[in-house]
């Protein structure tokens, strides 16, 4: 075995092999976060963590025009090694990709490092918990859409939080659960949520590497668990029109790099909110450049039906619209949730790449620390309630309504290509261009319905 040769690997081939291992997936992600990879046998561990596994650059989406027919090399973490619950004989590793013997400058993993390291040079390491929401659901022929729930109950006006639903669930939610747990992710809530067939699972915070390498990992596991019990799960960010969407929220907060102390807290905060001004500036910074981070935590056609504020059988999505921030107050776009000590930016949908989206939003605050800058005064009462007009007043704009105006906001923002790099930035652009175009030259049912015997 080659990993003999190597003491660094050793170890980790000794456990892997002592937890039933045969095969191991270094694997990395494309533009929109889904896992890629090439499969190696455990006697091949040592080569496979050098870098030995090349792909073409031609097949992933998000990698340059001008590299497209280089080979890229993925370099696996060996701390992010998970046995796979579904199936023990195999492992996965997120791994950064390389190129030409040095990191690869438009790898999404790459992307988020960069930023982590000037957090580094700031004294700071970057918490983050994202909220897993996302839809379990059937194939079902009989159904005009073509799928239909798990639980075959008459549908609910209100199903958040609905025990009888989630009970009709909870064979495949255990297994998932049970999974996450023996992972040590420690679930700590899980319900019913708003859509039909919406969950939520929530488990403890990471750093944000490791958090972005779970959220990715999480999205294959529970469609795998899905499949095995006849359904599958979907990251879709809203595939009802009259219902909730799934949210990815990030919940985040920068600790001192020495003591791991939360810089994020302070209970004597004069604003009432438990934050300090470090948080403040932090928030500040994310509102500057709000806009161009919705592209990249609402990346799809869809994320934008859910933005909105209408649109759900229970009335309010719940979901932001306006660019302010606030107290517990989830009618804001930037939440600060009760005890203070973190923020919490709503508008990441479960179809984001973690791993860009954290890197836009810590380069973000960070500019906001860097400055001193400061958001104002927190808003505590319902902004869906407030006019235009009004918010007019305060300064506070309409989050983008489409795909298309995200993507030209974030094509407008420097730092958005600062922190991508020039290949992703426009890898990235052209990309959600042409989604958005493909999209707008689609003939959809709603046309029909509405043109076809209009005049």
């Amino acid at each position: 075995m080659d990993a003999a040769a190597d003491p660094s690997t050793h170890d980790l081939a000794g456990r892997l092999r002592a937890d039933g291992v045969k095969y191991m997936f270094a694997s990395y992600v494309d533009l929109h976060g889904v896992s890629k990879g090439k499969v190696v046998p455990i006697d091949h561990l040592g080569r496979m963590m050098k870098g030995s596994e090349l792909c073409t650059g031609a097949a992933l989406d998000g990698v340059p025009q001008d590299v497209s027919d280089e080979e890229v090399a993925s370099h696996p973490d060996p701390n992010s090694a998970i046995v796979l619950p579904w199936r023990k004989d195999t492992a996965w590793f997120a791994s950064d990709l390389w190129l030409k013997g040095a990191p690869f400058d438009a790898c999404s993993r790459n992307i988020l490092k960069r930023v982590l390291a000037k957090a580094a040079d700031m004294g700071f390491t970057f918490n983050l918990g994202m909220e897993a929401e996302f839809f379990v659901l059937k194939d079902d022929p009989s159904n005009p859409l073509g799928y239909a729930p798990v639980s075959n109950r008459k549908n609910l006006e209100k199903p958040a939080y609905d025990v009888a639903r989630m009970l009709d669930n909870m064979d495949w939610m255990n297994e998932l659960v049970s999974s996450m747990n023996d992972l040590g992710w420690d679930v700590y809530s899980f319900d019913h949520e708003d859509g039909i067939g919406q969950f939520e699972v929530d488990f403890k915070f990471f750093d944000a590497l490791s958090m972005s390498d779970r959220y990715v990992f999480f999205r294959m596991m529970a469609h795998e668990i899905a499949r095995k019990h006849g359904a599958f799960a979907t990251f879709m960010p809203k595939p009802y029109v009259d219902r909730a969407g799934s949210g990815a929220h990030f919940n985040m907060s920068l600790a001192d790099i020495k003591s791991g102390k939360n810089l994020f807290a302070d209970d004597s905060d004069p604003r009432g909110c438990g934050l300090s001004k470090l948080g403040y500036q932090f928030i500040a910074g994310m509102l500057a450049h709000l806009p161009a981070i919705c592209a990249v935590v609402a990346p799809t056609v869809n994320s934008y039906k859910r933005l909105v504020l209408k649109g759900s059988m229970s009335g309010f999505t719940w979901a932001p619209i306006w660019g302010c921030y606030g107290n517990n107050n989830r009618t804001n776009t930037v939440r600060i949730p009760l005890g203070g000590g973190r923020v919490e930016l709503r508008a990441a949908d479960s179809s984001c790449n973690p791993y860009l989206g954290a890197a836009l939003v810590l380069a973000a605050g960070l500019e906001g620390i860097a400055a001193g800058a400061d958001p104002g005064d927190p808003h505590t009462e319902n902004m869906y309630l407030k006019s235009p007009e009004e918010l007019a007043t305060l300064g506070i704009k309409r989050l983008p309504q489409t795909l298309g105006d995200a993507v030209e906001a974030f094509a407008a923002d420097p730092l958005a290509k600062s922190v991508f790099g020039n290949g992703m930035y426009g890898a990235w652009l052209d990309y959600k261009r042409d989604e958005w175009i493909s999209y707008l030259n689609h003939v959809s049912d709603w046309e029909r319905a509405r043109y076809l015997k209009f005049f």
